[in-house]
């Protein structure tokens, strides 16, 4: 078990310091000559070795002399194997120098640093003959040092080269020869130095101290090399290993100061004596430690002085850990005299002890947990002495406290889960605040201490894991955040580095999650459905090293837990509604039964425990199953009766009714006796001495009680209670000192605070760590991060905003900006929006728009007050970066910018600039332009603050007074905040709003409309960024295009008077359509309704941008036309460009957007051929514009024909239903007819050229007709709307013109009249000679013949109509001939249509009859119709 067998390399030894090299075998006998002659020359020095002398032996000399000469003699003898010399023979000499009581200080001290020289250069290694018992001498030599004292100064050199001495042995390369004896003794007298050291000078003291931390260091330093198989075999765990006397029975040789004889007469008497060990006083130890530890193992078994006896390794450790967690005990005893014991007075020894107990677990670290006994150490005696430390009023104790368990939960947390809770809740949480009576000092420290926890990357979530989620418990986690918390905030005074320091802890917290971020495990939240009844205390995890299956449980087990505290305050208000809330709430089953009750109560934390014993102590039948089946759940196996019995009443209260204590102590004992029954012969034994130890316990404990009950009392009192025979005296005996040392807890603690730790709790503590679930050690993946942040963020957030208001130093706001940022990507991350916008709202008050500062103070705050500037630029990196997740945030971040485009400090044309247009910019950008025209701007407010007169400057032109220029320093700080702004990159928010989540990009439009409200500057500014986050969402506009068209709406439809927010509104309708109108062809009706809104503006509105707004529109038809397919889109484009004809600026640019719309019938469509058609009649009857475009707008009304004769030709071409054709030709035919009376009105214009190209075209559009299937009624429809009219209104005119003058172009007009009348019956007359209405249509067109033939103007007839008429009448009669539609008929009667017709032929032309039918015709004819079967059916009247 000896190390050299363990060591990894296996031929060095790590304590040996290296510091030399291995002398030659020439240079080892030369320098042993030398240390010889050393010795020599210093006992020569002294008298008494000096001179010769005659013994009764005849002994020349000394024998010390002699042996030293008869060494000299062989040393150089031996250098040819020097290995193989056996070490005794050259170190024995030096070794009785030392023991000899018969020399003086500097013989010995040279002595000893002669060992020491060989020791240091290693003249004997492991492969040295007999090594180990060289050692083993060596160290009880040094360990018996013995010398006479000549001066003070000489004594404390050889104090020091002891020192020396005992390091070097453990260091040089033969320590392994050492054994745990050995190394015991080392550490034995290196103690006693340190005591010894007290009464001397402060160097002797600290080389003391330092020897001792070095010894510490190296041996723990072996732990890792150290086999646990090895320890395990030669070391049973079940044994006590106390084969150390470490001489604790020797205090009444006390030491004084500047005794030097005691001093020597500790150290050299004899070697076997009692005295001859370390002086420790008793006061350093408690008294039950040296009795059950220490003391009474002097007698040890074999096994264990073998294990002693064996080269070193877990044995000697294991008594070394426990001597130093004994020296602690002192923190116990009250009674310690500073007189008696200046080392352990005050805190010197506490701390010395620490000290040595921190070196050994920092060395020894996580090889502590594969050695069951060091972990035993670890986990009991030590964790309950620091639990008792860490209260001390030393804050130098406490932090050596803290330092010591931050190191074990760094290496051992895993094996000291219960522990790590306890010190936490009894210790760190309670000093820390400031409730308990704590100092200021130790508050720092223990928060310092909190805050070191919270900078370990895993800390917070194993906290949250272990304890926050485990029912049996406590809250470590959320108690830690909410001190942390609290402690942050400066509660009515100013900022302390205490403040700072929870301040930081909160943050290592939070940033500690935000760096973990995206690493958890999906989709593993705890189910919120309501769960059936489920045995909460049986839930496990079927393996706590998988993710995967301990982060559900965990999650699991923290919702029961809340579940199970709802529960308790239910109970605890009303114990039997109480139960059957906890079964609706599924913790307890349906048919209440004692064991999930037990249990409940055994494992719920919250419960007040008074009623827990009221419950326990019923007579109720149930509620006495209830008591048996809690005292089920407690294992008192191998367990003192004392302690089961604190254990057990220290869950509840106990009642204090006899009968009640009766029934509960009945249902202990009957358990204790059940699982440790060694000693007590049946349960009623168990039951009176319970019994008895109740009444002790109060007996000795209780002030009132003055005459104390004694041992002897004690004992008398329990004697013949096991089963009639005596109970062993010292186990009573025991019993009655463990009361009275440590009082049974009666009223336990109801859970509220953190508790001051007590020996019941702690045997509570230790039991617990043996049920308690494995500790869960968490990696770097975030598994329980979110949960953990919706307990945080809250306090956090306000905890670091007050410590931002309060701090001046610049460090400080930036770790203040550090966390809010980690809580930002944390809430964006986990999506909490309501968190992110706290955090937003948070911020934002501290920027300077949010205070009452003038224009001036405003801008210097941004550029030189640091948390204005930080505040600024952090909300702007959050609304940057985390606007994904910001909603009503949005309200602030907005009125921050809104704050800063009134400053004037905004990078110029940010709303542009984030509409992302790289487009060059448009007349409609610059839009006061055309509202300066229409009214007079309003007189500026003058402004005294330097950006007023900035501005006054920028915008000074021809003023007669000179404005007041800033001055340097002030235009220095204006551009400063403008480059800290435009690295805010206010711009992308808003250009980077299409990548916004769409809860938030509503928020945002939502915000920007409010902050609209606040006033006009406002308003404008923000309908600018609310349409240039239109422009950049296209692609998903209908987010939020309600929202924003009733805005625009709003603003349209309330505005009567030009202003810059209508013409904003506007000209932003227009550019949205521009814009989106490519990209959205689904949603072209809904932006084109939005240009609906132009058509609602107010008349005086609309006047004043008509122009621009025109241009717009054309500019929109040229890019658009071909997206637009719907009549409503159609409608409102062609309106917006009608509405332009009569006015004088706008009509050219509408009459081209509607030429480019119909030139060539490129964009026209049967959406949009009527509302054209009549948009160019407007432009046509228009008087704007030149005689040219009116004839224009008629030539594209002509021209539409080929359109609807293609249309036409498509529609016969195709195939489809007949209705759907029969449809189709009725719109066509609806569409001609609208072109035709369209053409009609204009054919009315009082401009000659205008009249008569429009008399002109509408004969081309009848004539066009033909290639166009009009359904019958259609002809009937065009002449009875369009040409007969037209011929009337255009006689009637020329006849009321004429009485003034009668100009040629009128004569012009009434012949081309009469051409279109003619031509176009004669087109129609195949298609409508065979309807009913046919000869009513002739009649017409023959009156009409009839009317302009007699018809005169100033006395006179038309010459030229009067030729022509006849003409057109004969041709028109020779057509009806050929085509049979006009033929003579034998009918009798005024009515036939042959008849008729020549009625009226005769009155136009009395000739043309027997011109178009000459007699020979007539008689023919008539003799064809002779036969009855050749008569012709004459179309009727």
């Amino acid at each position: 078990m000896g190390y050299q067998n363990h060591h990894p390399s296996g031929s060095s030894n790590s304590f040996h310091g290296g510091e030399f090299n291995k002398p030659s075998k020439v240079a080892v006998a030369s320098m042993i000559n030398s240390e010889i002659g050393a010795v020599l020359a210093v006992m020569r020095r002294n008298v008494r070795w000096g001179v010769r002398y005659i013994a009764d032996d005849d002994q020349l000399e000394h024998s010390l002399i002699h042996s030293l000469k008869e060494l000299r003699k062989q040393i150089f003898s031996w250098q040819s194997n020097w290995q193989n010399v056996d070490p005794k023979l050259y170190i024995q000499p030096f070794l009785d120098v030392i023991l000899s009581d018969e020399t003086g200080a500097p013989i010995t001290g040279v002595a000893l640093s002669s060992v020491y020289k060989i020791l240091t250069l290693d003249v004997f290694t492991l492969d040295t003959v007999n090594v180990g018992e060289a050692m083993h001498i060596i160290v009880d030599a040094v360990k018996s040092c013995r010398f006479e004292v000549t001066d003070p100064a000489s004594e404390e050199v050889v104090l020091m080269k002891i020192l020396q001495v005992l390091l070097a042995c453990i260091k040089c390369k033969a320590a392994s020869g050492l054994s745990n004896q050995d190394i015991c003794t080392i550490v034995n007298t290196c103690l006693r130095v340190v005591h010894q050291s007290s009464s001397k000078s402060e160097l002797l003291q600290r080389i003391a101290r330092h020897t001792m931390h070095e010894l510490v260091r190296c041996i723990f330093s072996q732990l890792p090399y150290i086999s646990p198989l090895a320890n395990e075999t030669e070391l049973p765990v079940g044994d006590k290993v106390g084969t150390v006397d470490w001489d604790q029975n020797s205090g009444e040789n006390t030491v004084e100061n500047g005794s030097i004889d005691s001093v020597s007469d500790t150290l050299g008497v004899e070697k076997d004596s009692p005295s001859s060990e370390m002086v420790i006083p008793e006061t350093v130890l408690k008294k039950d430690e040296k009795g059950a530890e220490v003391s009474d193992d002097l007698n040890v078994a074999a096994n264990g002085e073998n294990a002693m006896l064996a080269p070193f390794g877990i044995p000697c450790m294991v008594e070394i850990f426990h001597f130093l967690c004994t020296l602690l005990n002192i923190g116990e005893n009250s009674e310690v005299n500073s007189r008696s014991n200046p080392i352990a007075f005050d805190e010197d020894v506490p701390l010395f002890a620490l000290g040595l107990i921190n070196s050994a677990i920092e060395l020894g670290g996580s090889s502590f947990r594969e050695h069951p006994k060091l972990l035993s150490l670890i986990q009991d005696e030590l964790f309950c002495n620091l639990m008792q430390f860490g209260m001390s009023m030393s804050p130098l104790i406490l932090s050596t406290v803290c330092s010591i368990v931050l190191n074990l939960y760094l290496t051992l947390r895993t094996e000291l889960k219960v522990q790590l809770e306890a010190f936490f809740s009894c210790v760190l949480l309670r000093i820390a605040q400031s409730k308990h009576g704590s100092s200021y000092q130790q508050q720092e420290v223990a928060m310092e201490a909190l805050v070191d926890f919270c900078r370990q990357p895993t800390f917070m979530a194993e906290m949250f894991a272990n304890f926050d989620c485990d029912i049996t418990c406590s809250n470590v986690f959320e108690e830690v955040s909410n001190l942390l918390s609290k402690s942050a905030f400066p509660v009515n005074g100013p900022l302390s580095a205490m403040h700072i320091i929870a301040l930081d802890g909160l943050i290592s917290m939070v940033q500690g999650m935000a760096e973990r971020v995206g690493e958890e495990l999906p989709g593993s939240n705890v189910s919120t459905h309501e769960e059936g009844y489920e045995a909460f205390w049986t839930v496990r995890c079927e393996n706590y090293g998988d993710p995967n299956l301990w982060v559900p449980f965990v999650r699991k087990s923290k919702h029961i837990k809340k579940k199970l505290m709802v529960g308790a305050d239910h109970f605890n208000s009303d114990p039997k509604k109480g139960l059957q809330q906890l079964q609706a709430m599924h913790l307890l089953p349906e048919e209440l039964d004692p064991k999930s009750v037990a249990c409940f109560f055994r494992y719920t934390c919250g419960i007040d425990k008074n009623l827990i014993g009221d419950f326990l102590g019923n007579h109720d039948q149930f509620c006495v199953q209830v008591l048996h089946e809690f005292a089920k759940t407690f294992d008192f196996q191998n367990m003192n009766l004392d302690n089961a019995l604190r254990l057990f009443v220290g869950t509840f209260r106990l009642p204090g009714e006899s009968q009640k204590i009766q029934r509960v102590l009945e249902a202990f004992s009957e358990r204790y006796y059940e699982q440790s029954p060694q000693i007590l012969i049946d349960k009623d034994a168990a039951l009176l001495l319970s019994y008895s130890i109740i009444l002790l316990n109060t007996d000795h404990h209780n002030t009132q009680v003055k005459k104390k009950m004694t041992e002897e009392d004690f004992i008398r009192n329990n004697r013949c209670i096991n089963g009639g025979a005596d109970l062993p005296r010292e186990y009573l005996s025991e019993l009655y000192h463990s009361i009275c040392d440590s009082e049974i807890q009666m009223i336990p603690d109801q859970g509220t605070g953190f508790q001051m730790m007590t020996s019941s709790r702690w045997i509570s503590v230790i039991y617990k760590s043996k049920e308690t679930g494995p500790y869960i050690i968490c990696d770097s993946a975030s598994y329980l991060d979110r949960d953990m942040f919706h307990i945080v963020s809250g306090p956090t957030i306000a905890a670091t905003s007050v410590v931002f208001e309060q701090a001046e130093q610049e460090d400080v706001l930036q770790r203040c900006v550090d966390g809010l940022l980690a809580i930002a990507k944390l809430s964006a991350y986990y999506h909490l929006n309501s968190v992110l916008d706290d955090l937003v709202v948070s911020l934002c008050k501290f920027t300077p728009f949010f205070a009452s500062l003038s224009v001036d103070e405003a801008v210097l705050a941004i550029g030189e007050d640091a948390r204005a500037r930080m505040a600024t630029e952090t909300v702007f990196l959050i609304a940057n970066k985390y606007g994904d997740y910001i909603t009503s945030g949005w309200k602030n971040i907005l009125e921050c910018v809104l704050s800063l485009h009134k400053l004037q400090i905004l990078p110029a044309h940010i709303a542009s600039d984030a509409a992302d247009d790289p487009e060059e910019e448009r007349p409609l950008a610059n839009p006061l332009s055309v509202v300066s025209q229409v009214q007079p701007s309003e007189t500026p407010r003058k402004s005294s603050s330097f950006i007023g007169r900035f501005s006054q400057l920028l915008s000074f032109d021809m003023e007669e007074t000179k404005p007041l220029l800033p001055t340097e320093e002030e235009l220095a700080a204006y551009k400063h905040a403008r480059g800290i702004v435009k690295d805010c990159h206010i711009d992308s928010i808003f250009s980077d709003s299409k990548f916004l989540q769409a809860e938030s990009l509503q928020q945002l439009v939502n915000s920007l409309i409010k902050a609209a409200a606040k006033d006009k500057t406002s308003a404008v500014f923000c309908l600018e960024l609310l349409i240039a986050v239109t422009l950049n969402n296209r692609d998903r506009i209908l987010l939020i295009w309600q929202t924003v068209y009733e805005h625009i709406s709003g603003i349209v439809q309330s505005t009567t008077t030009p202003c810059p927010l209508v013409e904003k509104a506007v000209f932003g309708v227009l550019k949205i359509c521009q814009r989106l109108l490519p990209y959205k062809e689904n949603l072209t009706d809904e932006l084109l309704k939005l240009l609906q809104l132009v058509l609602k503006l107010d008349a005086r509105v609309a006047d004043a941008y008509c122009e621009p707004i025109t241009q717009e529109v054309a500019r929109l038809v040229k890019a658009n036309a071909s997206h637009v397919r719907s009549h409503v889109g159609w409608r409102t484009i062609i309106s917006l460009i009608s509405i332009t004809a009569r006015h004088p600026e706008a009509s050219d640019a509408g009459f081209e957007a509607l030429r480019f719309i119909m030139s060539e019938g490129a964009h026209l469509l049967l959406a949009n051929y009527i509302l054209c058609s009549d948009a160019a009649r407007q432009f046509a009857e228009s008087r704007v514009g030149e005689i040219d475009r009116s004839i224009s707008a008629i030539d594209l009304m002509s021209n539409s024909v080929f359109c609807l004769a293609r249309w036409s030709q498509e529609a016969k071409n195709s195939v489809g239903e007949d209705e759907a054709m029969r449809k189709l030709s009725q719109d066509i035919g609806e569409m001609w007819l609208r072109l035709v009376n369209n053409l009609k009105r204009v054919c009315l214009d009082q401009r000659d050229q205008v009249r008569n190209h429009a008399i002109s075209m509408l004969q081309r559009s009848i004539a066009g007709a033909d290639g166009i299937m009009l359904p019958q009624p259609i002809w009937f429809q065009c002449f009875d709307a369009a040409i007969f009219p037209l011929l009337d209104e255009l006689l009637a005119v020329s006849i009321e013109n004429s009485r003034k003058t009668f100009k040629k172009t009128v004569e012009e007009t009434l012949v081309l009249a009469t051409k279109l009348m003619s031509k176009a019956f004669l087109q129609a007359l195949q298609d409508i000679s065979q309807q009913p209405s046919f000869c009513r249509l002739w009649l017409g067109v023959l009156d009409r013949m009839e009317t302009y033939m007699s018809t005169k103007f100033r006395g006179k007839r038309s010459e030229r109509v009067h030729e022509l008429i006849p003409e057109l009448l004969k041709n028109t009669l020779l057509v009806m001939k050929t085509t049979g539609v006009l033929l003579p008929g034998d009918d009798i009667g005024s009515d036939s249509f042959w008849q008729l017709t020549w009625l009226h032929v005769k009155k136009i032309s009395p000739s043309l009859q027997s011109e178009v039918f000459p007699q020979e015709e007539l008689d023919q004819f008539q003799r064809r119709n002779a036969k009855p079967e050749d008569t012709p059916v004459v179309p009727e009247h």
